[in-house]
């Protein structure tokens, strides 16, 4: 009976143990993840250790046991098979397949990415987002003893802005024990153009995250959920209401057990209440953004960049091997986020042939042949514009200034906070433009670009026009630093711009005086080449 009890204590105990392993270590049940074939060995070491115990084998009997052997050889056939599956998954011997993972679009750059407008252009990198979210954080007193933001600041869009989104965390284990039944009441909101940085309050807190503990963890309850899925980087987002989701890529496996990783599902999981849904990637809805993370998109395209002629020119010849810069930053475009780099040699020259667009959603990639500057260049060259003041500059953002590509830097000085602005010449890096301002900053860029002829100053085709009439309305104001009036004269809606530097008699005038001027029609206020008082008696006498 006591032998009885003793194999029964020690089966417990095996279960126990690969329990607690499962938990902790949470294995997908799924012949292509490698936690699974881990989990093979330790439970084939167990059961030999059981075996040995059970049988209480002396040193030459453990040389002689055929169950033994077997329960080893079954392990060590589990260690075989992994090695030989990594080999045969590996881009070595799959070098084509690997290279064909992504499909690339060449494109025209002017022709996709437009214009932006300044409110839409996201000055901040996620270091600078993250001191804002710190500094919103710090002034909520009653939350900021319990809680901490997260890292995480998903770059996503949300109304047509771009912003990231980071959940707030507990504190501390302890913070955790006094207020998981509640769960999160809020995360932070930060518009990457604005700087507005907001804590979003919630109806009913969150559940369901990265630091709560046991079935609520956000990876443990979609292991017991999803057994068999193995999961890429989550992401954190919010849908068009402001619903704080969890952005649960799964992934695929193209080549063999270990190899060709691409995404196949998304699973989205309500972070208030644990729902989740499940969609194959072509099928998941628009406002997601980030499908495909940004370090898996780079890695797809340096397989198709340098295995175009085999593995082993990819590291022995290298001819025609490109791969992707170092860093990478997001724009947005139709609605998706897309991951931009710059393409270069793998022989590292420091110039760049291109760059290309990656969408987070679809995978979808295109690249536009700009031949020029590498980020890291055009930062050091940002940076010795401003090298007095030890401004460092952001990985760059890739615009459309004037036609021209474009990259856009913010300089952050040692506390972090973004002091200036700078645009540099893709194929031209040697013209930079500093400014306090984005608009200062492309009004300095366009005239550095007229100045070193990539632009020719467009010639005024509009008609010049000449109305005399008296004078309805007249205001003053300052643009620039530099004083303006504004006229309204009868029988016209228009409003006439004078700059009193071009035209110091308009202040002898006023409403109800006649005036002729010599003008030529603009969007806003028509731009005024002349104007001249007309005396009461010459009024008089034409009448």
């Amino acid at each position: 009976m006591k032998k009885i009890r003793t194999k029964l204590l020690l089966v417990l105990l095996v279960i126990a143990a690969l329990g607690l392993y499962y938990y902790v270590a949470l294995p997908a049940v799924n012949i292509h993840s490698t936690e699974f074939w881990v989990f093979l060995f330790l439970f084939g070491l167990l059961a030999a250790l059981v075996f040995v115990r059970k049988k209480n084998l002396n040193r030459y009997e453990l040389k002689e046991s055929k169950g033994l052997k077997a329960i080893l050889g079954l392990t060590g056939l589990i260690v075989i098979v992994y090695l030989v599956g990594a080999l045969l998954s590996s881009p070595i011997v799959n070098a084509k397949k690997y290279q064909q993972l992504m499909t690339v679009e060449t494109r025209e750059f002017t022709t996709d990415i437009e214009e932006l407008s300044f409110d839409q252009i996201p000055l901040l990198d996620k270091d600078s987002a993250e001191l804002l979210g710190d500094r919103k954080m710090g002034s909520m007193v009653d939350m900021v003893s319990q809680f901490e933001v997260d890292s995480l600041y998903s770059q996503i869009n949300y109304q047509d802005r771009p912003v990231r989104v980071s959940p707030l965390k507990y504190a501390s284990l302890i913070k955790w024990f006094t207020n998981q039944g509640e769960g999160i009441p809020a995360y932070i909101k930060i518009d990457m153009a604005t700087q507005n940085t907001e804590l979003v309050k919630l109806e009913e807190g969150m559940k369901y995250t990265t630091s709560d503990h046991f079935n609520r963890n956000i990876y443990r309850h979609l292991r017991f959920k999803y057994p068999t899925y193995i999961f890429n980087n989550l992401s954190f987002e919010v849908d068009e209401e402001g619903v704080p989701y969890w952005i649960c890529p799964v992934k695929k496996f193209n080549i063999g057990l270990f190899g060709g990783e691409t995404i196949g599902r998304v699973v989205l999981c309500n972070a208030i209440t644990g729902e989740t849904q499940d969609y194959a990637i072509e099928d998941a809805p628009q406002w997601i953004d980030r499908a495909y993370s940004a370090d898996l998109l780079v890695q797809l395209y340096d397989y198709y960049g340098t295995l175009k002629h085999g593995f082993f020119n990819s590291v022995l010849g290298q001819k025609d091997c490109l791969h992707t810069t170092d860093g990478y930053n997001y724009l947005a475009i139709d609605d998706d986020v897309w991951v931009y780099t710059g393409v270069t040699s793998i022989t590292g020259d420091q110039s760049n042939v291109g760059f290309v667009l990656m969408n987070q959603r679809t995978m979808e990639t295109r690249f536009y042949e700009v031949e020029g500057a590498t980020e890291a260049s055009a930062m050091s060259s940002a940076e010795g514009q401003v090298q007095n003041l030890q401004y460092v500059a952001t990985f760059p953002l890739l615009l459309n200034i004037s036609g021209e590509p474009t990259y856009f830097i913010a300089l952050k000085d040692d506390a972090g906070l973004v002091k200036k602005y700078a645009m540099v010449n893709v194929q031209k890096y040697q013209i930079v433009a500093i400014g306090d301002t984005v608009s200062q900053c492309e009004e300095n860029y366009n005239t550095l670009m007229y100045e070193n002829g990539i632009k020719q100053t467009p010639e005024d085709t509009r008609d010049v026009e000449t109305i005399t009439a008296r004078i309805t309305k007249i205001a003053q104001g300052v643009v620039d630093g530099n004083s303006h009036y504004y006229i309204m004269v009868e029988g016209s809606d228009a409003i006439f711009d004078i700059p009193v530097v071009d035209f110091i008699d308009i202040i002898r005038y006023d409403a109800g005086d006649e005036v002729r001027i010599e003008y030529k029609e603009g969007e806003k206020s028509n731009t005024v080449l002349s104007v001249e008082g007309i005396s009461r008696e010459t009024s008089e006498k034409t009448e």
